[in-house]
């Protein structure tokens, strides 16, 4: 049996990926050659080129209070990502399999308490938090984000479930296998595209989050997307700190992107066509 036929692309369609690789790379790398000049190179005009880098940005961000708000960033966003799946990947599957007449108005009712904006629940959290002591911590962050990503778990996984033969659960549940071992080593096995893309857009969520920080922190929990806006201040714009703060925001969000990129691309395009 012959495999599937590989045509090579023209110059015209190389043309036209490279083309849009630049228009859509293009704020990032002038982002990037930013961060490793002085602020006298950022602010003249025309911009140079060719210039001599500097890590001094670098090292001041280093130096400073970013390193804390890098790591409360980094803590608030893979806790409340691991946190929502471990409860929505199992409510996902339960939803999946129940046969109830209520089963897509439960579903639907999910996904609306996705759909509210922010600011909704800015106020009862704030005023909540500081009753029992959660505002400016990275707790309180993490069960935000959590509550905002559970729905986005169940509703994104639940169609990668039905995809599974309910006659291999049947099967295996015959030959003696529990209930557990089903789930987890025979369902969970052939939905990880799906789990893998659902993690990421959760960490990214969490990990752009700007107005619950904002609102919700102060110093000892402060992320940083809020530690970078702060060299905005009345002294002057630190447009050297800004981009190299920039920088480190996207670096986790591209080596996350491009170690489970095989997962994230047959996860995305799978939900697509069965969802």
């Amino acid at each position: 049996m012959s495999g599937p036929v590989r045509r090579s692309a023209s110059p015209r369609r190389l043309v036209a990926i490279g083309v849009t690789l630049i228009m859509l790379l293009s704020p990032f790398l002038w982002l990037l050659q930013m961060s490793f000049k002085s602020n006298d190179l950022i602010l003249q005009f025309p911009p140079p080129l060719i210039f001599t880098p500097t890590l001094q940005n670098y090292a001041s961000l280093w130096q400073g209070a970013f390193a804390a708000s890098f790591v409360n960033s980094l803590m608030s966003a893979s806790f409340s990502t691991a946190l929502a799946l471990v409860l929505g990947v199992p409510a996902a599957y339960a939803l999946s399999r129940w046969a109830g007449r209520g089963k897509h108005a439960l579903s639907f009712a999910i996904l609306v308490t996705r759909m509210a904006p922010p600011i909704a629940f800015t106020i009862p959290f704030f005023l909540f938090y500081r009753w029992i002591g959660l505002l400016d911590t990275v707790t309180g962050l993490v069960l935000v984000y959590t509550s905002f990503n559970l729905p986005l778990v169940i509703w994104m996984m639940q169609p990668f479930f039905e995809t599974v033969p309910s006659s291999l659960e049947e099967a295996a549940l015959v030959d003696g296998a529990s209930t557990r071992v089903v789930f987890l080593q025979i369902v969970l096995p052939m939905v990880a595209p799906g789990i893998a893309a659902t993690a990421i857009l959760c960490f990214l969520y969490a990990w752009n989050d700007f107005f619950f920080a904002l609102i919700l922190t102060r110093t000892n929990a402060r992320t940083a997307p809020v530690a970078v806006v702060n060299f905005m201040n009345y002294e002057g714009w630190e447009w050297g700190k800004i981009a190299a703060g920039g920088s480190l925001v996207m670096a986790p969000v591209l080596i996350f992107s491009l170690a489970v990129r095989r997962y994230l691309v047959s996860g995305l395009t799978a939900g697509a066509v069965k969802g």
